[in-house]
């Protein structure tokens, strides 16, 4: 089984491998600045774009769990701004599982680019949930409530701001207390990108015209949102899989409705702020994902086989092609 031979030769990033429990690879590659020539290494620190919202449909299923909220709650009745030409009687499990037909201020089925938003509004402006407001509340509802299955940054956006309601405190100050310092995830957070700490990769994107990288400061919010945006290590996504798996972030029976079709649109299946996997035998098998430019990230994990895949790149690589050979190498 030569796992290595899969790994496309410009590969920027880090990559594990696991199978019962026992690591098959897990290897950093490339640089996590290029300038400087400091190299990837196994406890880098990877942006992962959009693969946070699965932090916060946790967060927002352990304030169920807690009694707090409640899957039919109506965001009219939880938050107090005016929600403009939003529908006040969007549910919580239609954020949860982009049925919701909030107005998406990134809205990937007819803009190409996330760079595109920060042309007239600049990105260094979005350190809170909450700044992202002004590119999506004046905007009329996409679809009706609960009418189909749209993949809705906004909407997380919203669960982000519930949590916040909810707690008093800010989503990712919630998270870091109750999803990552207890489950041991202590290099993982929502980071600034003009105050990153040590062992953080640049992520980098590549200039055809000057035949050169560079960084995506630029190009993305300048802190995560309840859209994504996390900094994460390959071996605190793996503690994140374990715990959620072995019912110690939320309960075994709420795990199994996380990771029970909610939601679908043609051969997209989701669950509750994460993807889905349609077996062969019928089954769903849980993965999340994040695409951002100088971002790819994905990881899944095949329960009845026991395999779990994760793959982060700081210069874009294509990792979904990457998880799809090792997917049929290791089966």
């Amino acid at each position: 089984m030569n796992i290595e031979s899969l790994i496309e030769q410009d590969f920027n990033g880090v990559i594990s491998v696991r199978k019962n429990g026992e690591i098959i690879i897990k290897k950093s590659y490339g640089f996590a600045d290029i300038n400087n020539k400091i190299f990837n290494e196994i406890d880098t620190k990877f942006a992962t774009a959009s693969a946070g919202k699965v932090f916060v449909a946790v967060g927002i299923l352990q304030l169920i769990e807690n009694g707090k909220l409640k899957f039919n709650d109506i965001i009219g009745n939880i938050l107090d701004f005016d929600l403009k030409l939003i529908d006040k009687n969007i549910t919580v499990k239609q954020l949860l599982t982009h049925t919701s037909g909030v107005p998406d201020y990134f809205d990937e089925s007819v803009m190409e680019e996330y760079a595109e938003l920060w042309q007239e509004f600049p990105n260094y402006k979005i350190r809170k949930s909450m700044d992202l407001l002004p590119l999506f509340i004046n905007k009329p509802m996409m679809y009706k409530a609960g009418e189909k299955f749209q993949y809705n940054n906004s909407g997380f956006v919203v669960l982000g701001l519930i949590i916040e309601k909810i707690t008093g405190i800010l989503f990712d100050d919630y998270l870091v207390k109750n999803v990552f310092i207890p489950y041991k995830m202590f290099n993982t957070r929502y980071y600034e990108l003009d105050r990153l700490p040590a062992k953080c990769a640049n992520s980098y994107i590549y200039d055809h015209n000057r035949n050169e990288y560079y960084t995506n400061i630029y190009s993305v919010d300048v802190k995560g949102t309840g859209a994504g945006g996390a900094f994460t290590t390959i071996n605190d996504i793996e503690k994140f899989w374990d715990n959620l798996i072995n019912g110690k972030l939320i309960s075994s029976n709420l795990v199994n409705e996380m990771f029970s079709l909610q939601s679908s649109y043609e051969d997209d299946y989701y669950g509750y702020g994460i993807w889905l996997e349609k077996t062969n035998e019928g089954s769903f098998e849980p993965w999340f994902q994040g695409s951002d430019p100088g971002v790819s990230f994905i990881t899944s994990y095949n329960r009845s086989k026991n395999i779990n895949i994760t793959i982060m790149s700081n210069i874009g690589n294509n990792v979904w092609e990457m998880k799809r050979k090792i997917n049929e190498c290791i089966k």
